[in-house]
């Protein structure tokens, strides 16, 4: 029986970034999203948690508009995903976007000329910050230093909705300590980060709110707050306890 706690409606929102309505998602017989609703509004990051095969990355993608639902009603700012939408979403998948013949000066001067809203001064100042060098070749990077880098590029775009898949994926703790001071000092609070990630007690201190996805089903959307509030634990025991059976 599927472990439902809280109430999974949203807060009041003066303005929805990004809204799921009874979104679906099928591939062949397996349903990895069920009736899935939600509400997103401005001036948050949210931890999109769950644990590996729960329904993380599709979700992400369905909003990013590289997967379709199956059915249900998706929009950013009142508009389906599609190209009008991808000028205020940035989305950081959970692989690489840059080519192992590149350094960071090349990462970045494809993105500035890929991106009309690439903000060159913002990438400098969060290259530098995340001690990453121009003529850093992406072949000889660590696993963190690639996650800095896809970060830095994702992050230094204008956009008013930014998706994180795993970002903090294989990374080490001095790094995700890095990523996650990087993402508060450079955040625009006009606009809203979604997180993914199962790495609840390294990250929790970030989030305004937290959506959990089991089974491809909400069970939890609550602010950070209320929810230690009403349950008396952290984000990280509470996700422990849902998801001690996958």
């Amino acid at each position: 029986m599927e472990k439902r706690i809280g109430n999974v409606e949203n807060t009041e929102i003066t303005e929805s970034l990004l809204s799921f309505t009874n979104v679906s998602k099928s591939y062949g017989k397996r349903k990895a999203l069920h009736d899935v609703s939600f509400n997103l509004g401005p001036g948050k990051i949210v931890g999109l948690l769950g644990s590996n095969g729960s329904g993380k990355t599709t979700l992400m993608k369905i909003a990013a508009g590289v997967s379709s639902p199956s059915s249900g009603i998706v929009s950013i700012l009142g508009r389906s995903p599609g190209i009008a939408t991808r000028a205020v979403l940035s989305f950081m998948p959970d692989q690489s976007v840059t080519e192992s013949w590149m350094n960071v000066r090349d990462a970045i001067g494809f993105y500035h000329d890929f991106y009309p809203d690439f903000d060159a001064g913002k990438a400098s100042e969060m290259l530098e910050f995340m001690k990453l060098k121009p003529e850093d070749h992406v072949s000889a990077m660590s696993k963190g230093m690639s996650e800095r880098l896809q970060l830095v590029l994702a992050m230094s775009r204008k956009a008013r909705l930014y998706l994180l898949d795993e970002p903090l994926g294989g990374v080490d703790p001095v790094a995700r300590d890095r990523i996650m001071d990087a993402l508060v000092q450079f955040y625009d609070q006009d606009s809203s980060i979604i997180i993914s990630t199962h790495l609840v007690s390294d990250i929790e201190r970030i989030f305004d709110e937290v959506i959990f996805i089991k089974d491809g089903l909400i069970a939890l959307h609550e602010e950070v707050e209320i929810l230690r509030l009403n349950h008396g634990k952290s984000v990280d025991e509470l996700f422990k306890e849902v998801y001690a059976e996958c």
